[in-house]
Order: structure tokens, then sequence, then C-alpha cells
């Protein structure tokens, strides 16, 4: 794959005759992976995202890759197992927005017995070919770091693996890859209709941002619409089915630092449930996720202040120091939508996926997909071009298991001289802010400084080091057009700027956005 990027198609440039072999609706993760995996397959692709790349959901989750260890008492074994398969191909293939996690278990005395918490660590040590991470062992809270902010009723712990996730930017770089193999991503674009006629689909897209409609075609349509998914089978492909979606919300809440080590928390909760403790962003840490079944429209979630009280009071069950109102800097909400597989909880819910091919005769395929887990998103990919390879003779194999994210070639280690190779090269970085570019970017933070001798050569400085030379390829290569589109899901860097600096981003993003909400260069 050649290292420059060239200019994507455009609402402007493509013709109403256009004709793809892929028609995706849904700029999620599901939607972007199958993108990627389809274009680098050999098929023509375009994408069409009614507001921004990981818009909803996908920048919504507990930013986890993980096999799912509450998932084994729900006897979901294939699903576990495939996740923590997937964990390793996946840190390897972006070691830069991806790295192992420790994560602390305490056990409590009152839930959950310890030989019950070990026998599950051992399913789940051993279930996915665990390699590069290392197992499960026990912890003694009264000695280890670990212990130090707990209760000291809690004497005895287990520490074992997973794997972190900057979630927002893995759909940006899945869409940035399937861009470089010819894939076209039309963001704050609307599929109005979609309807079968000559053998072919025929969407009706509405460019958001200018008001123009026009028509293109497809030899297939993926509906990854993810809480949307039965939305446009019903109002736009207008279609009869009996599939059911569940839409679930899960909340989360960052608050201030509450510890000092890196490793995270999974604390088990009276009712059943399980919470995250998750080192943030440095200076912040992350907690989450509730399960409540969601009603209403899927973008107005947000995280009620009965979720923000239920997350604060079950950690503060295990803090010493409880978490307090004010400890809370930002919240946010996200709504998966689960297959219903009748569970008689949210929780209990699977987070499996199911794909669905809906056709008659020679009519053009549809492809619904419901569910899944972002840590499965590729295998997903993969088993969506399964379902669609019979409608493509000439589909290429498989090949996204070996294949680096834009910006992810180099060893999964080598974060830190990444890091010093960069300072080395711009001595004006300091050690925070260069590990920051190098987390997003990895080595294509190298491309995005080229030529810079000093600060000033990276132009505007918008605050919390954010300056006018990654806002320019942020808005040219990866599809931002917004100030919230930067600084919440490109980048976490709202947590750190002032309302003044935020309004300033904003007034220089709406008189910089490029003419065409479709265009990566």
């Amino acid at each position: 794959m050649t290292s420059d990027l060239s200019p994507r198609a455009s609402n402007a440039a493509a013709p109403d005759s256009d004709i793809v072999d892929v028609a995706i609706i849904g700029g999620g993760i599901n939607g972007c992976g199958i993108a990627r995996d389809a274009a680098g397959r050999g098929l023509s692709v375009a994408l069409f995202e009614k507001s921004d790349l990981a818009q909803a959901t996908s920048s919504a989750s507990t930013k986890l890759f993980h096999g799912g260890l509450r998932y084994l008492e729900y006897y979901e074994f294939r699903l576990v197992r495939e996740a923590l398969l997937e964990r390793e191909v996946l840190l390897r293939a972006m070691p830069h927005i991806s790295w192992p996690m420790r994560f602390v278990l305490p056990h409590h005395s009152g839930l959950r017995p310890a030989w019950l918490l070990r026998l599950g660590l051992f399913i789940y040590d051993h279930l996915g070919g665990r390699k590069i991470l290392p197992g499960t062992r026990t912890l003694d809270l009264r000695t280890d770091r670990a212990g130090k902010p707990l209760k000291a009723s809690f004497k005895k712990g287990f520490e074992y693996s997973d794997c972190w996730v900057e979630d927002s930017r893995l759909v940006t770089l899945n869409a940035r890859d399937a861009a470089d193999r010819g894939a076209r991503i039309f963001v704050r674009t609307r599929c109005e209709t979609a309807e079968r006629a000559n053998g072919l689909w025929s969407l009706t897209i509405k460019d958001e941002l200018s008001g123009e409609t026009r028509v293109m075609r497809a030899r297939s349509l993926v509906n990854a619409a993810g809480p949307w998914v039965d939305q446009v089978i019903r109002n736009r492909v207008r279609l009869n089915t009996s599939d059911q979606i569940r839409l679930v919300r899960g909340s989360h809440i960052v608050t201030r630092k509450l510890f000092e080590h890196d490793c995270a928390y999974i604390f088990q909760n009276a009712d059943g449930r399980i919470l995250f403790a998750i080192p943030y962003e440095t200076d912040f840490t992350l907690i989450g996720t509730t399960d409540a079944d969601h009603q209403g429209d899927p973008s107005e979630a947000v995280c009620t202040p009965e979720e923000a009280d239920y997350m604060r009071e079950a950690v503060s069950e295990y803090f010493d120091t409880p978490v307090a109102k004010e400890d809370v800097v930002w919240t946010y909400s996200g709504v998966r939508p689960l297959y219903d597989d009748g569970a008689s909880s949210a929780t209990a819910a699977t987070r499996d996926y199911v794909l669905k091919v809906e056709r008659n005769g020679d009519e053009p395929p549809l492809l619904n997909v419901f569910g899944g887990k972002i840590t499965t998103y590729r295998r997903l990919a993969e088993a969506a071009l399964e379902q669609l390879s019979p409608f493509f003779p000439s589909l290429g194999p498989e090949w996204t298991a070996e294949a680096p994210l834009p910006g992810g070639d180099f060893p999964v280690d080598a974060v830190q001289r990444l890091v010093n190779d960069l300072r080395k090269a711009h001595p004006f970085l300091d050690e925070r802010w260069a590990l920051r570019l190098i987390r997003g970017y990895g080595t294509d933070a190298a491309r995005m400084l080229a030529g810079a001798r000093d600060v000033t050569d990276l132009g505007r400085d918008f605050g919390a080091s954010l300056t006018e030379r990654e806002v320019d390829w942020l808005m040219r290569r990866e599809w931002a057009r917004t100030a919230d589109d930067i600084l919440w899901r490109r980048t976490k860097l709202g947590l750190r700027m002032t309302s003044d600096q935020m309004k300033e981003l904003a007034a220089w993003c709406d008189s910089h956005r490029p003419p065409v909400a479709t265009a990566a260069e």
C-alpha cells in the first residue's frame, strides 16, 4: 500500500450512473470494517454515514478489546473464544491505538466465591490461544499497589490481561484504509431511499451539508446502521421482517484520576453486574458501563443522573475514598443494537452478531447486520463477506488478519522508540505531546509533522497541544468537519480545552471546511 493518500471521490465528482459492488449504510465500526475488507478483496465500495464516522455507538464503548469475562456465566463460549483470539490479532495490527492492560478483580466475600473466579479466569486464559498477553496471577491486596486505593476489607484479588482500544479512532482508521484501497467514504450523507430496480439497488442519497440529492446504484446493499438498522429495514428498504433488535443503553462517567497505577479494575456488584474503573487519558478515570433498555431516538441517549449515581455508588463500595458528584468531569452514553434473543434482562442479552441476507430470486442481496462487539468487528466483516461471496465469484481471499491499520506498521513494544524518534526530529515536542501524537497516529505522526523545525511551523495553537497542522490533517485525511468531530472522536482533547478555546476551534473549522463532505486526501 502506498504511503500517499490520493483524493477520494466526492458527490460532485461521480455521475449518477455510478455502480458499485457494495453500498454500505452506516459509518460505525461494522460498516467501516466491512468497507475495508471488501475494498481489499477487489470490490468497489461506497459507504454512506448520515453524521460523522463513529458518531454514535462506536465512540461510546468502554474502549476495550476483551473476551467478555462475564459472558462465560451466560455460556457464550463461542463468542468469548472468538473475541479472545481476536485480541492479539488486533493488538498487532494497531499498536498505536491499542495496548495491553492488566485488570484487577478484587474478591468480594459476599459475592462469587474465590474458587469460581479463579476457575473462570483459568478458562479465560486458555480459551483463546493467548501468546503475547501474560496470564492471571493472584494478588495480596494488603501489599500490592493495586490494593492501595481500595478498602482494607479487600485482601485478595486476581490480575488478568485484556486490551485497551481507542474506539472512535479505530473506526476512522478502518475508513482510511478502506479509502486507500479504493472505497468511497461519504460522511454526512443520508440514504433517503433504497429500492431494487433492474437487477440493482437504487439509492437516493442526500448530502446533509449542501442539501443536494443524487442517485447511486449497487449490486448489493449492506445495512450496518447500528441502532437504526431496523429503521433502515422498515423506512428505507421497506422490507417486512420478523428480526428484532433490542436497544440497550450503556452509560459511562469520567472522573478525576482515582488511583496512580496503570492497572484497571473490574468490580462485581450485588445486582450481578460488573463495572470497570480504567485509567483514562493520563489524568482521568473511566467508569462504566450500565445496561438499560433504551426507548426513543438512539442519538438522544445520555447518561442519566440515576445511572451516574449508580456507577459512583457501586465503585465506592470498593474504593476507600468515595467518588463524589463533583469528581465527575464528563459523561457519555451509547445505544447497543443487540439482536433480540428473548433474554429476560438487558445484561443477559447476547452480544453476538447475527447476519441475515434478504433476497428473492435474482434480486440483488440485502445484508442486515445485527449486534456485535467492537472486539469482533474484523471477524464480523469476514463473515459478512462470506455471506456476500456467492454474488461475487471473483472475490479475493481473507486478508485483514495480517494487515496493519494506517500508522500501525511497527512492533507492539516500539511505542517509546517512536516517541523518542519523533522528539529527536522535532525537539520542540515534550514527552507528553509526542506520546499523544504517537498514540493517535503511530508512524503517521512523522508525516503529519514533516518539515516542522519550530512550533510556529505548526500554525495556530488552539490549546491542549492541538495545532492547526493537526486540525488540517484531520479535516483533509480523516473526514473531520466540526470541532466536536475533532475534540470528542478523533481525539479526546475536549477534556482539556476551555469553552473559549472550543469556540475558537469551531469558528476555524467552519471557515476552513473542505467544500465536499466526502473528500479525504
